[in-house]
């Protein structure tokens, strides 16, 4: 039984959260004993089929490189040649949410991310989310349902909802619910020793 619970908050194409995805997995693993970890999707861009404006491409192209440069993180920059990028991540959240009904969303979380930024695909086309649910072993056909169920939108729009009453509204973000308190905790994209020690602090585990 866990006596607190550190959620993630995060998008799965949200770039600064591919950058953390490997402090995460270690965090995860290097929790304390009574500490769960949780996943909210935060849903960082509405449903969109209009085309990025340049502007916002190059924005985010800038992103990229500056997280490259910061961690290190790989990224395949022909997405932005051959593909159309719009701002929409609801459906790729939609394609975690509908993953969850095969116990797969860990899997997909990471097909969406390397499938974005190492294989130049698009996670915005719903096309493309089937793809990665059928190279996951998924039932393509049934997966594409439940990625359009009104089930999965509710589900989506609660946690947008949960993450927004908390305050917050940048992703990664990190919260340790511990007694019916929330507490933020600093992420850190190069120490998760530092991530562990804080919350251990903030628990008052020290011993």
């Amino acid at each position: 039984m866990s006596l607190a619970q550190l959620y993630y908050i995060y998008d799965p194409m949200c770039s600064w959260c591919w950058g953390f995805a490997p402090a995460w997995a270690a965090l995860k693993a290097g929790l304390p004993e009574g500490v769960s970890a949780e996943r909210l999707l935060g849903g960082l861009a509405p449903d969109s089929d209009v085309p990025m404006a340049p502007a916002l491409q190059r924005q985010i192209q800038q992103t990229w490189r500056l997280i490259e440069q910061r961690l290190g993180t790989p990224f395949n920059h022909d997405f932005w040649e051959v593909c159309l990028p719009k701002r929409s991540t609801y459906p790729a959240c939609r394609a975690v949410i509908a993953a969850r009904f095969w116990e797969a969303e860990e899997a997909m979380i990471k097909a969406i991310q390397e499938g974005y930024y190492l294989r130049a695909l698009n996670p915005s086309e719903a096309a493309t989310l089937v793809q990665f649910a059928h190279e996951l072993g998924l039932p393509a056909e049934a997966f594409a349902e439940r990625l359009y169920a009104e089930q999965t939108e509710l589900r989506l729009q609660e946690e947008i909802e949960q993450c927004q009453e908390w305050g917050i509204h940048g992703f990664p973000s990190l919260v340790l619910k511990y007694r019916g308190k929330l507490m933020p905790v600093t992420v850190d994209y190069q120490n998760p020793s530092a991530m562990i020690r804080e919350i251990r602090q903030l628990l008052g585990w020290n011993a």
